[in-house]
């Protein structure tokens, strides 16, 4: 099972050449919550959005605070499979799930994963927000999205949509975008972005809605097409690219922060400790940076409480999208 093992002799060196802090009061925070190895568990795989964030608040966290972090992928069943792992462990501490929040909002509506999103597992810190894209093959001869629109209608059942995963935004998205532009797209689920990109790279699959993370370097690169960014706003790391909602599509708004996870079973003044810990890291402008670097944008702290809120009233919007739309797992 791939790991990435955070090493005090690797935290001390990182420290030097990229976070360059003084523990302060964080280390007071750290060192109340773990004198053990910190298990970082990621619902998706090496590569992947969870898996680049993971490993970046992995280092952060193990120079920060000089403990051995091992960051850990255990993807599948969209999220359910690490899930289910860190909630079989001691509510301790050292084992945290690190996701999108889609994880709990998205695709436990259309895949039982075995545990209640809103009951079993508690947000402890989101440090992130990922924003969704609509991104094709670079052989497509469309440059807008009413072109891609106009292509896909000319040769109609002929083509699908990629997704990152069933009964997530990547899927909810395609659906929605498929029956708004009367389309008929079909739903081809993927276990993660890396594998699906490379089917749209190749014109396997023309489209896809990806997280911005796994995407930019492609669309830098001219390997992948950008036609549109699923937000409110548009994207400050793609400030030409208009948003769907500019495309006529008010509806296609996704976008998932990034954080942690535990078990509801966790002593709240625990959970407190660790959110105290993982916003002083959050803060920092040194992760920032990196954070920006591989497509994320850095958030402001939100209190445990009013996480949670959040979480919820995302899962009933979504409950919703998914009785509109008729979205089923495939």
């Amino acid at each position: 099972m791939p790991q990435l093992l955070v090493s005090r002799r690797r935290a001390l060196a990182a420290a030097a050449c990229a976070f360059l802090v003084t523990p302060s009061a964080f280390a007071t925070n750290a060192a109340a919550w773990a004198d053990k190895p910190i298990h970082l568990v990621v619902t998706g795989p090496a590569g992947g959005s969870a898996d680049v964030f993971a490993r970046l608040v992995g280092d952060a966290l193990a120079t920060q605070s000089g403990q051995t972090v091992v960051v850990e992928n255990r993807p599948g069943a969209g999220g359910a499979i690490a899930l289910k792992y860190m909630l079989s462990q001691p509510a301790d501490g050292l084992t945290l799930v690190v996701c999108a929040s889609n994880v709990l909002t998205e695709v436990p509506l259309v895949l039982k994963g075995g545990f209640d999103p809103l009951k079993d597992v508690k947000p402890v810190a989101a440090l992130a927000k990922g924003t969704s894209v609509l991104v094709g093959s670079p052989t497509l001869p469309a440059s807008d999205v009413k072109g891609l629109v106009a292509y896909l209608k000319g040769k109609p059942g002929q083509f699908g949509f990629a997704s990152y995963s069933p009964g997530t935004s990547s899927q909810y998205a395609g659906l929605m975008f498929s029956k708004e532009a009367g389309l008929d797209l079909q739903h081809v689920p993927y276990p993660g972005s890396p594998p699906a990109l490379v089917d749209v790279m190749s014109g396997r699959i023309p489209v896809m809605f990806d997280g911005l993370t796994t995407s930019k370097g492609l669309i830098d690169s001219g390997k992948l097409k950008v036609f549109g960014v699923a937000s409110k706003s548009r994207s400050p790391q793609l400030p030409n690219v208009p948003t769907m909602t500019e495309l006529g599509y008010p509806n296609l708004v996704f976008g998932n922060w990034m954080g942690v996870v535990a078990s509801s079973k966790m002593a709240p003044e625990l959970v407190q400790k660790i959110h105290a810990a993982l916003a002083h890291i959050g803060a920092s402008p040194a992760l920032k940076q990196r954070l920006l670097a591989n497509g994320f944008d850095p958030i402001e702290d939100q209190p445990v409480d009013k996480l949670g809120q959040a979480v919820r009233e995302e899962y009933e919007r979504n409950a919703g999208i998914v009785k509109t739309y008729d979205i089923k797992l495939n």
